[in-house]
């Protein structure tokens, strides 16, 4: 089988999963409102080389409520977003992304995996396209567990700040990086 690569483009708030040099799948995501970067408690996504470390959540109903990757027992509603409109909502899924490249997204201040970045689902209502989120990759609900049916941990996971994706392009330039 050929491998399994997740290109994320920031500035076009596009994710593609790309399956040797063909595109196979294109969904909008929001990531970090503060826009790229690596610091721990800068709100940003982090860029470069990643893994998917772990899965979590397969089985799980859409919109189930985690905290501290754990299922909290809850399924998102509007009434408990009314009851807690402050909430950062992580729901029914989780892809846990660890940093590859040392310096750069991996050990000390700069650590993915130490940074609790993930790609996960949010609310319906919340917009696609717009970098809305504290540094993670959110995506809707149905389009991430598609999403998570299709790739395994170990899958690597690139994050770039170039202004394309064209899913074509995108796999192409993943293979040849």
């Amino acid at each position: 089988m050929s491998e399994r690569l997740i290109h994320i483009s920031i500035p076009q708030q596009c994710l593609t999963l790309c399956v040797g040099a063909q595109a196979v799948a294109s969904y909008p995501i929001s990531t970090g409102r503060n826009g790229a970067g690596e610091q721990r408690g800068s709100g940003c996504t982090p860029r470069g080389w990643h893994r998917i470390r772990i899965k979590i959540g397969d089985g799980l109903p859409l919109n189930t409520v985690f905290v501290g990757r754990r299922p909290t027992g809850e399924i998102y509603s509007a009434r408990l977003a009314a009851d807690q409109p402050e909430r950062d909502w992580i729901l029914t899924r989780i892809l846990w992304l660890t940093g590859l490249e040392v310096g750069r997204n991996r050990g000390s201040e700069c650590d993915t995996l130490r940074r609790f970045i993930y790609i996960h689902g949010c609310p319906d209502h919340a917009p696609m396209g717009i970098p809305l989120s504290h540094g993670c990759i959110r995506m809707t609900n149905r389009e991430l567990v598609a999403l998570f049916e299709q790739v395994a941990a170990g899958d690597r996971v690139l994050i770039t700040d170039q202004d394309q994706c064209s899913p074509s392009l995108a796999c192409k330039a993943s293979i040849t990086t």
